[in-house]
């Protein structure tokens, strides 16, 4: 086995073998990732789950399709707020100008006051990872 020996201030001397180069590599490639990547687990939710939780906690206000209490949510995700003619929004909402992505949508599923105040959605979903089914479903539906 071939060693590489490295001088380290103080003339230490390390001696570092092919395997453990490979696992410091390794190591700070997953350090990369976890620090580039902070919102990967919501690009990765279940939408065949996430269709089972809408249809389960949405449908009450929400169609994918037609307005209810709330507006339809087909092509929500790359839309911005207040933006369909056929439904009545909060002034809140009208005047958000914001766009729904990955975060506007898990901060809105979490608390919608938190993200736009005054608005009339009052439900909220506790579990990170039943938004992130949801908000993947409704990606999806949303043709990205």
């Amino acid at each position: 086995m071939k060693r590489i020996y490295l001088n380290i201030r103080l003339r230490r001397e390390v001696c570092l073998t092919r395997g453990s180069i490979l696992g410091l590599c390794a190591c700070t490639a997953m350090l990369i990732a976890l620090l580039a990547f902070p919102y990967l687990s919501h690009a990765t939710g279940d939408a065949d789950r996430g269709k089972e939780l809408f249809e389960k906690r949405c449908t009450g206000c929400h169609s994918l399709d037609q307005d209810k209490e709330g507006p339809r949510l087909r092509g929500v995700y790359g839309r911005q707020t207040g933006r369909i003619s056929t439904f009545k929004y909060s002034a809140a909402l009208q005047s958000a100008h914001i766009t729904w992505d990955d975060a506007s949508l898990e901060k809105w599923l979490t608390d919608p006051d938190s993200l736009i105040a005054d608005n009339d959605m009052a439900y909220r979903i506790p579990k990170a990872d039943e938004r992130a089914d949801i908000i993947r479903y409704l990606k999806l539906a949303s043709g990205n």
